[in-house]
Parts: C-alpha cells; structure tokens; sequence
C-alpha cells in the first residue's frame, strides 16, 4: 500500500476520538432509547457527514489550512475559544454525571480530578503526532473495552428492545438544529484545525483522514447506541427543567446489576473518550494560542507572561466550575450543547465563507448579539415544548454570518462608500505644549503624536561650503529623540535601568539644504512596533523651504547584564502608550489624555 494513504488512515483514530466528546459519547446513548434507531440514524449521520465535509473542503489543493488558519485564527480566536470551552464543559460534565458519580456515587470527585490532571499533563507534554500516535493505542483498548461492556451488559439486562422509532415533538423540532450544528461544528474546533495543518505538513491527504476519521467516528457512535440498547430506558433521569434524559442509563444498568467486569471495562471506555478529547483540546489551543501571542503587537504582552496567557489552563477551570454548576442544579447536557446550534452559528457560517473566498465581513459582537437571541429561543422551544422555536433558532442564529453569505455567492456586491468633506472649522486644533528655553533659541513639545524639536541652527552648524554640515540632522533627531524619551520617561536612571535602549537601524532621505538662522523643525513620532522593535518615523522642516528630509530609525531593547534581546519593558509601554499610532488597536489617547493622567 502506498506510503501517503498509510500516513492519512494513521489519523483517524485521533481524528474520530478528538470529535467524540461527551456530546457524541453519550448524546448518542439518549437519542436510541429517546427516540429509537431511526432518531440514532437521524442524530448519527448528519455528526459524521460533518466531519467528513470539513476535512474534503480543507483538503482541497487549492486550499492550505496553514495559510487559512494563519489569517481567521486572530479575528475568530474568540470562536474557537467558546466552542473548546464547551467542548470541555461537555466532557466534563458528561464523565461525572453520566458515567463516573452514577458508578461510584457523589464522592468520587478525587476520581475526576485525577483524570482531568491526566489528561491535560498528556496536552502540555506531548505533541500532535505523539497524539496522533498515543490515540491509536487508546482506540484499540477504548474498542475492547465497549465491546467487553456490550457483551456483559447484553447477557445480564433483561431490558425490552429498542422501538425503531419513537419521533416526539423534541425529535422534529431538532431536526434543523442538528443538522445546522453538526455540519459546522468542526469548523469552530480549533483541534480539527490543527490535525488538517499537520496532515497536510506530514505529507498526509486531509481527504482520506477525515473520510476515514468520520467513518470510525459513525462506528464508535453505533457501540455506544448498542450499549444504549442493552441497557435499556430504565435509566431514564429528570433534569430540574422537568425534561426526562437517558444518558446515564448504560451506568445506572451496571450500577444496578452489579456488573463488576462490564462496568469496570464501561470506566476504561469513558476515560479514554474524556482524556483523548482533553488531551487533544489542551494540545491544541496552547498551539493556537501560542501562535497568536508570538505574533501579538499589543503592548499589555509587557505586563502579562505570553505562556500564562496561551495556557489551556483557564479554560479548564472554567469548564470544570460550569460542569460542577449543573450537576449541582441537576440541569442536562443539553444546556451545554446548545450553543453549537445557536450561539456560534453565525460566527462559524462566516468562517466557512471566508475559508471559501468570501470577503471578511465578520461582526463578532452582531454575530454574538444575535446568536444569543437564537440560543434564548432554542431554550424557550426545548423547555415547552414549542418544535418551531427549536427549528427557527439555528436559522436565526445564522443572520450575523447573512452578508458574507450573500457574497459568497455572489449577490451582494462591494459596497463603495464616499467620504464626504470635512469642514476645517471641525477638524479638532490639537495645541502645541512648549517649554521655551531662551538661551538656545530651542522649544519642544506634543502637536497630537507628534513631537516637536524647534531650533535655529547657527554658524557652529554649518560647514566650509556655509550650508548646515550633513551629520547635524542626525544628531538632531537624536537630541529630538532623547528630549521625547525624557517627556515620557522623567525618571528613567541609566545608573538603576535594568534595560538599554539600542538603536537597531536608522536612515534618513536627504531631501534640501538649510542654512544658519533658518528655523527648523524636527517632529518624531512613533510609527509601529511589535513585541520587540520600536520604529519611529522623523521628519524635519524647515519654515522657509518646506520639508528637508525624512527618516526612520528601529529600536531594540536589551537586559544591563548579557545584552540579550528583550520584549518592550513595561515602563516602555506606560511611558509611551498615549502616542501608539492612532491606527494601532492599542492607542489611548492623545497627548493631553496622558499630561491628565499624569497630573
């Protein structure tokens, strides 16, 4: 067999048990005894077409998920987060309630802890293909162990068989919801998204790993509906909202037979799916997150540590407070799923669009706004219950993501918008704060974010030929540039700095000459930076003969003892943040905001 087709199939074990969650792990048992094998059916397909439709759109040649990622995993960062957030939520609470506390009681809290702990040291020590591999051996004993609880439950239970279906209002209502969830549901999974880019880097075809990832996943779901099925609806529980659920039927039969070997081998088949969707999630989103920092200009990554910011670990708390909240209010797994079908539709619709070449047109708070109005609505249906509030809500939900839709397809066309003159008269005069000092005939100040070196040059200035010498302009700037350090830095001591301020580059166009007694105007402003370098942009004036050049110089900053490279130091940031270029995310204001807070 051919290297590339052994290197895809080898990722469908991670791909099927990453997707496996507590939503399909124990959805799957509730939907057979609720609504028999035609609902299973009708939960069962569409979950794994979507999965398989992800990994055929990201597989195709002229798609690179990379290159595609690099760009959406910014702007939809607040997506994937969500939906990992739920995903874990899910999990968690779906381990505890439906499987771990009906086996061994509500005491067993220390029991979730550990493997939560497992699981998430599993994420931060190894890689995606250590994953990829260490998921393999999970799929074997996770498949010997279902079957080993399938046999003895099967031979024990004495459970009525499963109608073939049993369609109530909910079923119809749902119809819509989860065919809308489950077919976007991938696309906000920010652990799908890893295992596309690493198939295609590993020389894999994403095609045939998630073709093959989806069809295992359908296999895994159909063991888990057989376990349903042994079990029987005695395990039937009523939430607080008054909703009956058959999720923790397979554990309450164990429970109630004294199935010892079964329900020992049920144990290892429940941890294997929450460690493998725990381990992948923290595996991933430290990736994504990592990525995102490492590449983040924003000044606040000088007061707090890029790896506390990319950790998983927060998440995990969350989830784990939010799965501790609903057990205690006895509420079901509904509650946690339906976000997937309402919440982040909209934002998910416009990520697929955009995957697709739609032109971004991504409202995250329209899209948020409107996906909780759906979500109210879905759980207004569900609670009643109304089938057209259930059915209308994902629809709803996909509004935010309508423009980029319509673009897609081409039935919006670009909008040009004219900017209409602005008056002078309302242009805001932003005055210059000058301390003159008489003595050298020199001022300095602010005008907005620019500062403002005013000088005369003299005959000390100027050379043989009677023009002001060449190397004065540059040690103009500098003296400009110290005098807007010391502004914003008034207590910087290079006796106590724990970092030096290096100049990395700087050039200057030459444009005209001035001569002495020509007053002259040298400005400096910051003009970008990242997490490392400051540029700053200078241009210098002259009032008789306009602009005489214009440069820029690149800024680096090193710790007093080694030299080596530094982030931005934070009295940076604090010193120069009111003068961020007024298209930086991270400006605050202009020149009289930071003399207020001063003062």
């Amino acid at each position: 067999m051919p290297a590339r087709p052994v290197r895809s199939l080898a990722w469908s074990p991670t791909i099927a048990l990453s997707w496996l969650w507590g939503l399909g792990f124990f959805y799957a048992i509730h939907v057979t005894l609720t609504n028999g094998w035609l609902g299973f059916i009708a939960f069962a397909i569409p979950n794994a077409v979507g999965l398989g439709l992800f990994g055929w759109i990201l597989g195709s040649p002229r798609i690179d998920p990379a290159k595609v990622l690099s760009s959406v995993e910014g702007p939809y960062a607040g997506l994937f987060l969500a939906c990992q957030f739920f995903a874990v939520a899910i999990t968690i609470f779906g381990f505890a309630a439906y499987a771990w506390m009906p086996l061994f009681g509500t005491n067993a809290a220390l029991g979730i802890f550990v493997v939560i702990l497992v699981a998430c040291s599993i994420g931060h020590a190894i890689s995606i293909r250590g994953l990829k591999k260490l998921h393999i051996a999970y799929l074997v004993l996770g498949l010997v162990a279902s079957l080993t609880a399938l046999y003895g439950l099967w031979n024990a239970s004495d459970a009525p068989p499963t109608p073939l279906a049993a369609f109530d209002e909910r079923f119809y209502g749902l119809a819509i919801p989860t065919l809308v969830g489950f077919l976007l549901g991938p696309w906000m999974d920010i652990q799908q998204w890893q295992r596309a880019v690493e198939i295609r880097r590993s020389g894999g075809s994403v095609r045939v790993a998630y073709a093959s990832g989806a069809a295992l996943f359908f296999g895994l779901l159909v063991v888990n509906a057989l376990l349903a099925g042994a079990a029987g609806p005695a395990g039937t529980v009523t939430a607080a909202d008054g909703v009956p659920g058959a999720q923790p039927a397979v554990a309450l039969a164990i429970a109630r037979n004294h199935l010892d070997g079964p329900g020992l081998a049920f144990v290892i088949w429940t941890v294997i799916a929450a460690v493998s969707t725990i381990d992948s999630f923290y595996c991933a989103t430290r990736w994504m997150m990592t990525s995102i920092t490492t590449r983040s200009t924003s000044p606040l990554m000088a007061f707090v540590p890029a790896g506390l910011v990319a950790s998983p670990v927060w998440i995990v708390l969350a989830a784990l407070v939010t799965a501790a909240a609903m057990i205690r209010l006895n509420l079901s797994l509904i509650y946690l799923m339906v976000p997937f079908a309402t919440l982040l539709v909209g934002a998910a619709a416009c990520l697929v669009c955009e995957t697709l070449g739609a032109p971004r047109r991504y409202d995250p708070v329209l899209c948020a706004m409107i996906g909780l109005t759906a979500c109210l609505i879905f759980l207004a249906g569900h609670v009643a219950p109304v089938p057209a509030f259930l059915a209308v809500a994902p629809l709803i939900g996909l509004i935010g993501a309508l423009p980029m839709i319509l673009a897609l397809f081409g039935w919006q066309k670009e909008e040009t918008r004219e900017i209409a003159p602005v008056a002078e008269a309302s242009v805001p005069k932003v005055a210059v704060v000058t301390v003159t000092r008489e003595e050298v005939g020199t001022s300095h100040g602010f005008d907005g974010q620019w500062f403002v070196l005013r000088m005369i040059p003299t005959y000390d200035d100027t050379n043989s030929v009677g023009n002001v010498y060449f190397a004065n302009y540059v040690r103009w700037v500098g003296k400009a540039r110290e005098m807007f350090f010391n502004i914003c830095m008034p207590k910087f001591d290079l006796k106590t700095t724990d970092f030096y301020v290096l100049t990395k580059s700087f050039t200057h166009d030459f444009r005209r000459e001035a001569v002495e007694f020509e007053p002259i105007t040298v400005k400096i402003k910051i003009a970008n930076h990242n997490r490392k370098f400051v540029t700053l942009a200078h241009e210098i004036h002259s009032d008789l003969h306009g602009l005489l050049g214009r440069g820029e110089q690149s800024l680096m900053f090193v710790d007093t003892v080694h030299y080596r490279p530094l982030d931005i130091p934070r009295s940076i940031v604090e010193g120069f943040l009111p003068y961020w270029p007024k298209t930086s995310p991270h400006a605050v204001g202009t020149a009289e905001t930071a003399a207020i807070a001063r003062a």
